[in-house]
């Protein structure tokens, strides 16, 4: 079974497997922007053990085996999860994500661990994701709602594909600014309440981008 899996990609296990997600970011695989890699070619590319990550989702797989997926889910009711958990906690995260890293920066900024340019980066991703999650509040999800015609919605849904691509860049700069988000022995209790932050904002972005991706945009295009 552990050789199968590891020939499908990471955006199908995502999707078939429930809590696949959580091992992918333990691993740092990317199963949101990067879901049409094949679990073997990301492993190979990460220098990790495919097998082994393959037997980690073999064992999720067989414990989950009865619980119900979003793929299995009406489109309109992945919607609305995706608006009440993903797009409404992100715009709740920023706000304080700012603060806090203006305030590491004011009182750290001498330190050559600091995180020097983390607000403003945050403060440019928030500007982006809302404007992204306005455009499908405004105009994909309701098209969705009403039923997709597959050569409409192609257009709408490209461009959500390439801005998810962006937002996936991102946060690779936000790993870049903070040693993959790892703070420093000698971190007060700001900084490691920020870096706290930071990673709740990256798995559920990381989330957020595959339940589009994977689930949300393949229906939607069937």
């Amino acid at each position: 079974m552990t050789s199968a899996l590891t020939e499908q990609t990471l955006g199908s296990l995502a999707c078939q497997i429930p809590g696949a997600t959580r091992v992918f970011r333990q691993y740092k695989l990317d199963f949101c922007c990067g879901g049409n890699t094949r679990l073997l070619d990301a492993a190979a590319h990460r220098d990790l053990d495919a097998q082994l990550i393959a037997s980690e989702l073999a064992a999720l797989s067989s414990e989950t085996e009865a619980q119900a997926t979003w793929r299995e889910a009406p489109a309109s009711e992945l919607i609305d999860h995706i608006l009440d958990r993903y797009h409404e906690r992100h715009r709740e995260q920023f706000p304080e994500l700012i603060r806090l890293a203006t305030r590491v920066e004011h009182v750290h900024g001498n330190k050559p661990d600091c995180p020097l340019g983390l607000a403003e980066h945050l403060w440019t991703m928030q500007q982006e994701l809302e404007s992204h999650m306005l455009k499908e509040e405004q105009i994909l999800f309701p098209m969705i709602r009403r039923g997709l015609r597959v050569p409409e919605g192609q257009g709408p849904i490209a461009v959500m594909r390439f801005e998810h691509e962006q937002h996936g860049a991102a946060l690779d700069r936000l790993a870049a600014l903070t040693d993959d988000i790892t703070p420093p022995a000698n971190a007060c209790n700001t900084w490691r309440a920020l870096y706290r932050g930071l990673e709740a904002l990256r798995d559920d972005l990381m989330q957020h981008i595959h339940l589009e991706n994977n689930i949300l945009f393949v229906k939607a295009s069937q």
